[in-house]
């Protein structure tokens, strides 16, 4: 796998931080979802192009995703939030967290953040009337009034499951993975990333108002993609890519997020030869000697 090597500037940060010479950022939490449909060889996984001028990883291919609105998490610790008023199916908080590497209050934001932001940038709702049901389609023009006011933080996630007389399937989403954005960068993010199937009937629309373009593409196709230099991604989101790609259909990946729990990981600056690079988790080392 072609190895992306650091800027100067960025290897100079880090070592400022190392010496303790500067101070981390407060990482924000967030939830990333790797929204998949069976391709002709694998997962395809649906992806955002971010506008170049966004302060945090400007220019990149990304899936849909954003930080824990603070009334994701204030609602859900309130005695009147979602489990309590009948509006979560599937696994409970608890297993949730345990899924997870978090307390219950953080488990339960992370899952509500998961749905609202996939709605929000891809106009794909993983609810339904029941526990075994979910939204056949969300085109119409109702539809977008209500992903529009929460995208704007004037509807609440557990108002707008209410109104429509909803439950949250987070039966539909799995646990993938953690990463933690390196100490010295000015932004930092603390992003549990999860796995979900488009369900039947629902279709993605670009409505993003944080991207320029978006696109359905293979796993391992979007890794040839970076690797050629087409597209740009955050190490973490190539190598999920890679990972992911290894699965014969999104089936495999759900099965296979059933057995995993999520241990949070933080890339470091470490020398490659003459030059420097950013680590990753030893689970790649095998996959990244494949490519």
């Amino acid at each position: 796998m072609q190895r992306l090597p650091l800027p100067d500037a960025l290897v100079t940060q880090a070592r400022a931080y190392a010496a303790g010479d500067a101070t981390p950022a407060e990482p924000r939490d967030a939830a990333t979802v790797v929204l998949m449909r069976p391709g002709a060889s694998g997962p395809d996984l649906y992806l955002l192009r971010r506008h170049t001028s966004m302060a945090f990883a400007g220019g990149m291919c990304v899936f849909p995703g954003g930080g824990v609105d603070p009334r994701d998490f204030d609602s859900v610790l309130t005695e009147d939030g979602l489990v309590d008023r009948g509006l979560w199916a599937g696994p409970s908080p608890a297993e949730w967290a345990t899924r997870l590497g978090c307390d219950e209050p953080k488990a339960r934001a992370l899952v509500c953040a998961a749905v609202r932001e996939t709605f929000e940038e891809s106009s794909v709702l993983l609810a339904g009337a029941g526990p075994t049901e979910v939204v056949a389609d969300t085109t119409g023009d109702d539809w977008e009034a209500d992903r529009v006011a929460l995208e704007s933080r004037e509807l609440s996630l557990t108002a707008f499951l209410e109104k429509r007389s909803l439950v949250l399937r987070t039966d539909l989403l799995g646990a993938w993975s953690g990463w933690l954005t390196p100490v010295f960068e000015p932004r930092r993010y603390r992003t549990w990333f999860f796995v979900a199937l488009l369900p039947e009937g629902q279709v993605t629309r670009d409505v993003s108002t944080e991207s320029s373009s978006v696109m359905w593409t293979g796993a391992l196709d979007a890794v040839a993609q970076v690797e050629e230099e087409r597209i740009l991604m955050l190490p973490p989101t190539w190598l999920t890519c890679l990972e992911v790609g290894q699965y014969a259909d999104p089936a495999a990946v759900l099965a296979a997020s059933r057995e995993r729990t999520v241990e949070m990981f933080m890339p470091e600056v470490v020398a490659d030869g003459e030059e420097f690079i950013l680590s990753t988790p030893p689970a790649y080392a095998a996959l990244m000697a494949d490519r």
